[in-house]
């Protein structure tokens, strides 16, 4: 397995990109722009809302299959009956 341009127009991208120089190793670069204590505060408060969401879905599942239940009206059928 070969490692390298195989097609035409991969190779001309090559031939135009291989002299130019990228460098953005500054020391800005490595430093963060958002603190820690923002970013844990943002993802406790994400996951708390989450958190609260996935309890009102669950009562509001509850809420809905008691009023299901109890609005259902079963009827006997006479074969029930006379069994």
């Amino acid at each position: 397995m070969s490692i390298g341009a195989r097609e035409f127009i991969d190779k001309l991208l090559v031939e135009k990109y291989s002299n130019t120089q990228v460098e953005n190793h500054n020391e800005d670069a490595l430093v963060s722009k958002v603190s820690a204590d923002d970013m844990m505060y943002a993802m406790n408060a994400s996951a708390s809302n989450f958190k609260t969401m996935l309890a009102l879905n669950k009562r509001l599942t509850s809420v809905c299959y008691g009023v299901v239940s109890k609005s259902a009206k079963y009827v006997q059928t006479e074969e029930l009956v006379n069994a």
